[in-house]
């Protein structure tokens, strides 16, 4: 039976009788409150001894309607073509391949210690000799000097959590075996970086924005809460929006961070809350404020007509088995699942229906306006990689002392190198081909 991400949900159903019909709920049971725990960085060059708290989570799942009481269960059979018979990139299965990654802990310096499996002492390698092939078409792998010829005078930027700062790691090493880039902007946390590949003139940034929207966040450096976030449902992040134009692609992604127990807030009022037991809000769920949040961006960019290409990239599951990440979870797979093996969780289903569903009738309304926004699903090739997570050694040689040593596992994030690598393969089909 697969676990579930950092979060011990238990759903029932219960009707609720007002003006002669039912809606729908969705219970929970509430999670202890999170460990707090400092995330140790090595003090190099590349990187700033800053915690990541985006694993470590103090979450919290409470009582939410579902999105609609005949919405559909989001199911993850694919067609090889998608909505414009194009080949679905995202319908496929892992091969072996014998090729060997772009590179290694020891030839990229850009890998931040929790992602860097390698020198943290993880002893098996089987988990870097495969390949995404989707069904149908042939998807060849990244071609680095390419992509930068493409890329040239051309300004990136992904925005969202720590999967997109994991994300922009993997671009930064497999585009750095052609020219190493120059690091030229960090804010005071290292949460928003910039850097430039100076012979081609191509900026790669990392735009920090979990919710997209505009949050106060209470949190200290080892990702303990004082208080429920402030979320804005009706403000989009001046993080990113304030640089949306002078980007020519930009990558956005969300999710997780929205089970965090929060306040909402729409025109400055309190509008509902996700989990504040103590507070006298009314409960509206993590599905109603994603979706809200997700349909402004999306009317933002729709209005923008950006010239440029933007990207939506799905949210990723986690394959915690035995156990959540608190109470002993484990990734301890070695080769990648098949299908049927791994199903996602009752989080990522809601996830995944709001991005699917909004995405559909926001492409719909972008083709009208000219805008170029395309689907980066990445979540179905991701749930069949429970080997590719960090495990026990997002920490330096975890048993070095103790063989039997009690770690506490990643099974959210991705090892470097590691299968979020293929996702490059993805993307540059996409710059190529449409």
């Amino acid at each position: 039976m697969v676990k579930k991400i950092l979060y011990n949900w238990k759903s029932w159903w219960r009707s609720i009788h007002n003006h002669n019909y039912f809606v729908i709920k969705l219970g929970v049971s509430i999670l202890l409150v999170a460990l707090a725990f400092r995330l140790l960085y090595n003090r190099s060059f590349e990187f700033s001894p800053v915690s990541d708290t985006a694993f470590l989570e103090n979450s919290q799942i409470s009582a939410a309607p579902l999105v609609s009481a005949d919405s559909q269960e989001i199911s993850d059979q694919f067609s090889p073509q998608d909505s414009e018979g194009k080949c679905n990139l995202s319908y496929g299965d892992w091969i072996p391949d014998q090729s060997e990654p772009f590179y290694t802990n020891n030839s990229c310096s850009f890998i931040e210690e929790h992602q860097n499996c390698m020198k943290n002492g993880r002893p098996d390698k089987g988990y870097l000799y495969w390949r995404w092939k989707p069904r149908g078409c042939d998807l060849a792998r990244l071609d680095p000097e390419r992509f930068l010829d493409l890329m040239r005078n051309k300004r990136w930027g992904l925005i969202g959590d720590s999967i997109s700062r994991n994300h922009v790691q993997s671009i930064l090493c497999q585009l750095s075996v052609v020219e190493k880039p120059i690091h030229v902007y960090h804010d005071e946390s290292y949460r928003n970086r910039r850097w430039v590949f100076p012979s081609y003139n191509f900026t790669l940034s990392i735009i920090w924005s979990p919710f997209l929207a505009e949050a106060a966040i209470f949190e200290d450096i080892d990702g303990v809460s004082s208080s429920e976030i402030e979320l804005h449902l009706d403000i989009l992040d001046k993080n990113w929006t304030k640089h949306y134009k002078s980007l020519d692609y930009m990558i956005f992604s969300s999710g997780k961070w929205f089970v965090k127990a929060a306040i909402y807030y729409e025109d400055n009022k309190i509008l509902g809350c996700h989990y504040c037991p103590k507070r006298n809000i009314t409960e509206v769920g993590v599905n109603f404020a994603y979706r809200k949040v997700i349909r402004n961006v999306f009317n933002y960019i729709i209005a923008s007509k950006h010239k440029g290409m933007v990207v939506y990239r799905t949210s990723t599951p986690d394959h915690f088995e035995n156990g959540q990440w608190f109470s002993g979870g484990t990734c301890r797979r070695k080769v990648p699942a098949k299908h049927g093996d791994f199903e996602l969780n009752d989080l990522n289903k809601i996830l995944r229906e709001v991005e699917l569903e909004e995405f559909q009738k926001a492409s719909a309304k972008a083709s009208e306006t000219g805008v170029n926004l395309k689907l980066l699903d990445v979540n179905p090739l991701s749930l069949l990689r429970p080997d590719g997570h960090p495990g026990p050694y997002r920490f330096f040689h975890p048993f070095a002392k103790d063989k039997n040593a009690k770690v506490i596992n990643d099974c959210l994030h991705w090892c470097l190198p590691g299968p979020i690598d293929s996702w490059n393969d993805l993307l540059m089909e996409m710059l190529v081909n449409g």
